[in-house]
């Protein structure tokens, strides 16, 4: 444990940053595994649209508050889209 003020401060700071990144991040694969599901059905092209659409909002806001690069936002919503696509166009 730390016994410096200035330690100490940075610790709360951490413990405070670590909680929100990973609600950010919890909050993002969530939406994601939501869309995997949603393709993995039958039957379900009709919900994809929403579904995409909030999966993409959580990779976006993810990447801006730093808690992914943005290169793998770019990716993840390129391959999302990608499969979303392909999924509608064969049904």
């Amino acid at each position: 444990m730390a016994n410096i003020k200035s330690s100490e401060k940075a610790n709360r700071q951490r413990i405070t940053r670590t909680a929100r990144n990973v609600a950010q991040t919890t909050a993002m694969r969530t939406a994601i595994k939501k869309l995997r599901a949603a393709l993995g059905g039958k039957g379900a092209a009709k919900n994809l649209a929403p579904l995409l659409k909030s999966a993409v909002q959580a990779i976006d806001k993810a990447a801006s508050k730093g808690v992914i690069k943005k290169g793998t936002a770019s990716r993840s919503v390129s391959r999302l889209t990608v499969a979303v696509s392909s999924a509608s166009a064969t049904k």
